[in-house]
């Protein structure tokens, strides 16, 4: 297959007048603040460690970045216990990295979660590490039927797009890893990028025709089976987010990943895990929020590139729904 070369993102800086006050943008005016609605999804990064080094990884994983250590069952199993304390609403445990199957706890920590009834959401590459624990799987998959989902990353339907980014020899075992769990009845999904250009009608037809060729039984137009996610552009300009910007938008803010959403980390070093606000910003001081889902429950102001570009103007989401 044969796509597009990659798209030029707007090439103006960003200007470092912005998403500088929690409270005001650079003009003066009262920047959008999201409220927790209720904690729909926990997500647990495992680790930044991962078998590859993508061309533009927000979280910038590699075979040498530890920035995130590994997280423990232990330490999860705690998070869920103030979950089932507080009886709070969440329904998703979502697991993401780095590469979520390099933790040694990651079979013992999806156990946890789907044997409390919760289901579980894994990010995954679908290379080597996670089939170095098929066997595994296969047995999650027959003790907790229905609650597991794997989304798969398949940066493009072009083979050469997708190695572009994630580097080559790359896309066989992706596609061996992707067919592996279609085969055996998984709950399957894939992520895109946007970053090549095209519509994303186009997008969507493209990653039709690959996997129908493949015998991969995923509905592309559906937006959970197949997200395609807005580039987030680090370091180029783009609009502050005021609380006027609902109605001019016609968007809620209950649809922003913070309004349901937290993110759970295990820094290099750090005396244990922390709470942050959302997958998307794991390094920035601002947006940690404390060691426990409670002290995590406040108010978070837009205040990052990423909230503008990825969560309201992109309309991304992690989420698996």
């Amino acid at each position: 297959m044969n796509g597009p070369d990659p798209a030029p993102l707007d090439p103006a800086p960003l200007d470092p007048g912005k998403f500088r006050d929690p409270l005001r943008t650079a003009r003066g005016e009262a920047r959008a603040v999201v409220a927790l609605k209720g904690l729909a999804t926990l997500w647990i990064n495992t680790g930044t460690l991962c078998n590859l080094a993508c061309a533009s990884c927000y979280i910038e994983s590699t075979p040498r970045n530890d920035r995130l250590a590994y997280i423990t069952a232990a330490e999860v199993s705690a998070y869920l216990d103030e979950i089932a304390r507080d009886r709070l609403p969440t329904r998703t445990i979502g697991f993401t990295g780095g590469e979520p199957f390099l933790n040694p706890d990651i079979v013992a920590m999806l156990d946890d979660a789907m044997g409390r009834g919760l289901d579980a959401l894994v990010l995954t590459n679908a290379m080597r590490p996670m089939m170095k624990h098929a066997d595994a799987l296969l047995a999650l998959h027959r003790r907790h039927p229905g609650r597991l989902t794997v989304r798969v990353s398949i940066d493009h339907y072009d083979r050469r797009l997708h190695e572009q980014e994630r580097g080559p020899r790359s896309w066989a075992p992706a596609m061996a890893g992707l067919r592996f769990l279609a085969g055996n009845g998984f709950a399957v999904h894939v992520a895109g990028r946007t970053r090549w250009g095209g519509s994303e009608a186009e997008l969507r037809r493209g990653f039709t025709r690959l996997f129908q060729a493949e015998g991969i039984p995923i509905d592309c137009e559906d937006p959970v089976r197949l997200v395609l996610f807005p580039e987030m552009a680090p370091g180029h300009d783009v609009p502050e987010i005021t609380e006027a910007c609902w109605g001019i938008l016609r968007r809620s803010p209950d649809s922003v990943m913070c309004a349901s959403a937290r993110m759970v980390v295990k820094r290099k070093d750090a005396p244990g895990p922390a709470v942050l606000a959302c997958t998307l910003l794991p390094y920035d001081p601002r947006f940690e929020l404390g060691t426990t889902l409670a002290a995590a429950a406040r108010p978070v102001p837009l205040n990052h590139p990423y909230c503008a570009r990825f969560c309201v103007l992109g309309g991304g989401s992690c989420g698996g729904a």
